[in-house]
């Protein structure tokens, strides 16, 4: 008697043929990262220090020292270790930092000025900052060693609202306003997306106002309001997702429950 032949496909499956097929291949590779990046995922520091780290031959993979930072490793099969200790995954920290106006965003400084390192130094761990708010803006930057938070938090589609505080010079006019809500050329051939604008107050020469963004686009800020005319005197970040920066003092940080750091995520 021939064998019959029994399709288990779902209808989608059949439907789609050999995309569906595909994506169960997908699904069943091997998980493999780089090197460098299975030591920095592990929370423990980036992955300029930890591919300086391999290529001074402390990392060893199933016993054997790999020098390359972009040896591929099997992330549940391999064993990897540093100076001799087995690498485990650091408890993910979340921490939240008033960043003071005139402070760099990044580890070091070839020019030697402050950097928000220098503000976390109680911290005694390493953690990296969440995007970038650039030298004359302050307020709220997280910090984290949980690389798939960040990425969460970082990745275009994830929109996830900005709210800045921003005094402006000059008395905004009611077509200002709608400029900054519904999008403008802000040069570089790039175009500001929808925003979220409240005046706060306005006197004879200033305006403060509240924007909420959810692009980062570099200096965005800065220059939706150059492009309408006026320009950023102080510009603060108050809001990330549902996460205020609340009553925490310029330069101070605090660490973050795990019910506080998911508040950033929301949309």
């Amino acid at each position: 008697m021939p064998r019959r032949s029994v399709s288990l496909l779902s209808a989608g499956w059949q439907e789609n043929g050999p995309y569906a097929l595909h994506n169960r291949h997908c699904s069943m590779k091997k998980a493999r990262a780089t090197l460098d990046r299975v030591l920095s995922k592990a929370g423990i520091a980036s992955r300029t220090t930890t591919r300086e780290w391999i290529e001074e031959g402390r990392v060893k993979v199933n016993g054997r020292v790999i020098r390359n930072p972009d040896h591929w490793v099997e992330t549940v099969k391999d064993v990897v270790h540093l100076d001799g200790l087995k690498i485990r995954e650091e408890k993910k920290i979340y921490v939240a930092l008033n960043k003071p106006g005139g402070v760099v965003t990044s580890f070091g400084d070839n020019r030697n000025r402050p950097t928000v390192y220098d503000y976390i130094k109680k911290l005694d761990r390493w953690v990296f900052p969440v995007g970038r708010l650039d030298m004359d803006t302050s307020g709220l930057l997280i910090l984290t060693n949980d690389t798939q938070y960040g990425e969460a938090l970082l990745q275009p589609e994830s929109k996830i609202p900005k709210t800045y505080y921003v005094k402006a010079a000059g008395v905004f006019a009611a077509g200002d306003y709608f400029d900054l809500a519904y999008g403008l050329d802000i040069g570089r051939g790039e175009t500001s997306g929808r925003a979220i604008v409240r005046e706060v107050r306005v006197s004879d020469k200033y305006t403060w106002f509240e924007l909420t963004i959810t692009e980062g686009k570099n200096r965005q800020v800065r220059r939706m309001c150059d492009a309408i005319g006026h320009a950023v005197l102080k510009l603060v970040r108050i809001r990330i997702g549902d996460l205020s920066l609340g009553d925490l003092p310029v330069g101070q940080f605090k660490v973050l429950n795990h019910e506080e750091a998911q508040k950033a995520l929301q949309k």
